[in-house]
């Protein structure tokens, strides 16, 4: 059995974060770790030479950075508590 690379671990890493993502019901948390799972991914595709793999998770890295950045622009909800 061979042992795996460290490029092997760096994918499995990304599946996992990946993976976690999806279990976020917190949305900026949820692009927040998509974020991370896809630029392992991008590392990952170019380090195994997989240019398609590399292409798509650039394109959610910067589908992620546009969402993230329009969520923190945006005002919080106003409360309705009144203490």
């Amino acid at each position: 059995m061979e042992s795996a690379t460290i490029w092997e671990w760096v994918g499995y890493l990304a599946s996992v974060v990946v993976a976690i993502s999806l279990m976020m019901s917190n949305i900026k948390k949820l692009r927040w770790w998509n974020l991370i799972g896809a630029a392992l991914f991008v590392a990952y595709g170019l380090a195994i030479s997989a240019i398609p793999v590399a292409l798509v998770n650039f394109f959610i890295v910067l589908i992620d950075i546009y969402y993230l950045v329009k969520l923190y622009r945006e005002p919080e909800p106003a409360s309705n508590d009144k203490a």
